[in-house]
């Protein structure tokens, strides 16, 4: 592609989670909305239930579907991280990753025009990608004391681990998995040997955090926007459930959900559940997937107990719902803090040792979001936020903005 002519290709490699996928997803269509070409890797059956393209935008935007190798451990069909029965198996998912995807991404960055890459856009966990990229002469762009708030923090804060938190994520960085490297690793990597950071966020939301992060890593990090998914058109099979969402009085209703990558225990599930019945607040069970954005958007529904992923976290903002957050695993105990620091959230109270919690924890978070006094101060912050989160002129300035930096760093412009 000829970049002088003001167009570029982007190729795409988000890791193998919903969270990851549908995201990276979105920001490719917003990328072409703009004239740009991109190419966005995943593997057939992510493919079939969350890639969806519009028609305008097809010439524009290329799905390449890789198929994962068999490798011992993971499960039959297994393409994403929700496909796991357990976060153990969760190496044999990246060990089959890196094998496909790393030969594939190889053979991209050799495609000639008008495919030839301008930009890679990895994440976190593809530590093979920057090497790959720069023996073919491209940049790269990454996509992201734990129990004490850091001295490097310049301002006040609440933000940061619980000691309970701290243990699994101090694993989770430098124990070395059956996929041959960490996790910790595969983030350090990418970081280190990317020419830009783009981080699925606005200056609008925290500008503060966003600075920091490119005083510590020494190189340009640039806020890609928040874009948050629009609404699913098939509503097939859920049409019960939004007629039971019409009878109930506006704001009244708490949608609970808790993503993707958490695997709840039996024990968890119970809890919550009787949390759910002790708050009083009318509820309804739902099983398999569901719509989440149409039923956020939904009148009836004013709280969403969430597990505080990022992406469940900015469905919920843009569609102006109050958060109660009761994160689970990563880096969601992070972002639970960041939120009720913003005043914009509840979190669940926890034991300090364990990260237990009752019925009566669940039950109580609720009622202070969706009952009490301090639940209206949160709905007018929240109202305010979705002028950030659910604005698409904002959003698209961000990546219209995160579309000038690349230009301006492209290397083949230098060239």
């Amino acid at each position: 592609m000829d970049t002088k002519s003001g167009s570029m290709h982007v190729v795409m490699v988000p890791w193998l989670a919903f969270g990851h996928i549908l995201p990276f997803t979105e920001l490719a269509k917003r990328i072409a909305q703009q004239g740009h070409r991109v190419t966005l890797l995943s593997t057939p059956r992510n493919t079939r239930r969350l890639i969806r393209i519009p028609p305008d935008l097809a010439g524009l935007v290329r799905v390449v579907d890789v198929a994962l190798p068999r490798v011992d451990g993971l499960p039959e069909d297994a393409e994403a991280s929700i496909d796991l029965t357990s976060v153990d198996l969760r190496p044999y998912l990246f060990r089959a990753w890196d094998a496909a995807f790393a030969g594939n991404l190889s053979d991209l960055l050799q495609e000639p025009e008008p495919w030839r890459p301008d930009w890679v856009l990895i994440d976190y966990a593809a530590h093979w990608a920057p090497a790959a990229a720069a023996r073919h002469g491209y940049a790269n762009r990454k996509a992201e004391q734990l129990t004490a708030v850091p001295d490097y923090v310049p301002f006040p804060t609440i933000v940061r681990y619980r000691g309970y938190e701290a243990w699994a994520k101090v694993k989770l960085d430098l124990m070395v998995d059956d996929s041959g490297v960490s996790e910790g690793y595969r983030f350090a990597k990418c970081i280190e040997e990317s020419q830009l950071v783009g981080v699925r966020s606005s200056m609008e939301f925290e500008p503060e955090w966003l600075q920091l992060v490119a005083e510590l890593y020494k190189k340009p990090v640039i806020p890609a926007g928040l874009f948050p998914p629009p609404p699913t058109q098939d509503l097939t099979g859920h049409e019960e459930t939004l007629r039971w969402l019409e009878m109930q009085a506006p704001g009244s209703v708490v949608y609970a959900a808790f993503g993707s990558e958490a695997k709840l225990t039996s024990a968890q599930l119970h809890t919550i559940a009787l949390g759910l019945e002790a708050s009083g607040l009318p509820g309804l069970v739902c099983r398999g997937w569901v719509p989440q954005v149409t039923f956020l958007e939904h009148a009836s529904v004013g709280g969403f107990l969430t597990h505080a992923g990022w992406n469940s976290i900015t469905e919920g903002l843009a569609n102006g719902v109050r958060l109660v957050l009761l994160p689970m695993v990563f880096e969601q105990g992070i972002n639970a803090r960041h939120m009720v620091e913003k005043k914009i959230g509840i979190e669940v109270a926890r034991d300090g040792d364990d990260g237990s919690f009752t019925a009566e924890d669940i039950a109580a978070a609720l009622r202070r979001v969706m009952v009490e006094e301090e639940g209206e101060e949160l709905r007018v912050k929240v109202k305010e936020l979705t002028k950030v989160f659910g604005n698409d002129e904002v959003n698209d300035q961000c990546v219209r903005d995160f579309l000038r930096c690349l230009k301006e760093h492209s290397r083949r412009d230098k060239d």
